[in-house]
């Protein structure tokens, strides 16, 4: 039975290129996009199974799941890749564009790995991996909006890993600086012209590929361009002065 991985965002970018590279190494890929002739194409470019579908909604993600199920029987790997720039300025709120990027970037983090943990758990554990950004360690303010949403699922990742180890499912993330992508087409002209270099996404696929296969759960992997990839470490906090710890739960 080959491996079995689900991935949203994946019609282009870093979604599409962790897609070509699985399936490369023998993996059978469900492809979760808003653009779903993108995904219909690529699927049928690497023989896997494609779904059009808003990931800022819980049916998405149930969905997807019940997809691999359906065609596969189980599920292996989870790219949680899908993210949105938020364009929210804070001097002129726009509700709507911050629903938008919190719906796609927080809750499609959150329901895809709801709605994956059983169908991971009875096919005896797997990974999962979500896209971060280097804005989720650092405070960017290009899009403070962003800033927060990958803040928030870089502490989803911490804080699961250690419970989720315990049903032999690993959770990490990589956190690319800036890369070629649908995300800054926009700002590419600006981007060369400053002479700044850009990951290309099979750089950051490449990353994420590693996590998929790693021993290490709960890793913030940084992909930067002419790096290799490396383990984010926090300081440590201070804890009280009596030096107790917190009670385990």
């Amino acid at each position: 039975m080959s491996t079995v991985a689900l991935i949203t965002g994946a019609a282009s970018g870093i979604g599409a290129a962790v897609a070509r590279r699985l399936s490369t190494g023998g993996a059978t890929c469900v492809l979760v996009d808003l653009d779903g002739e993108g995904a219909e194409r690529l699927a049928k470019e690497v023989g896997g199974a494609w779904l059009a579908a808003d990931v800022s909604t819980e049916d998405a993600s149930l969905r997807a799941v019940e997809l691999a199920q359906e065609r596969y029987g189980r599920l292996d790997l989870v790219h949680l890749n899908a993210g949105v720039t938020s364009g929210v300025d804070l001097a002129a709120f726009d509700v709507d564009a911050y629903r938008k990027a919190v719906g796609v970037n927080v809750d499609g983090v959150v329901f895809g790995v709801a709605a994956s943990l059983p169908l991971l758990k009875r096919s005896g554990g797997g990974a999962i991996v979500v896209t971060a950004s280097l804005a989720g360690l650092v405070g960017y303010d290009g899009d403070p909006i962003y800033t927060m949403t990958k803040h928030a699922v870089v502490g989803l990742v911490r804080g699961l890993a250690a419970p989720l180890a315990k049903e032999r499912i690993r959770i990490d993330a990589v956190c690319p600086g800036f890369t070629d992508t649908p995300l800054v087409a926009e700002a590419r002209e600006l981007f060369a012209s400053a002479g700044f270099p850009l990951l290309d996404a099979d750089d950051v696929a490449a990353a994420v590929e590693s996590a998929f296969y790693s021993e290490e759960t709960g890793t913030l992997l940084i992909v930067q361009p002419g790096r290799q990839p490396v383990p984010y470490r926090y300081a440590g906090v201070p804890g009280p002065a009596t030096g107790q710890r917190p009670p385990s739960s």
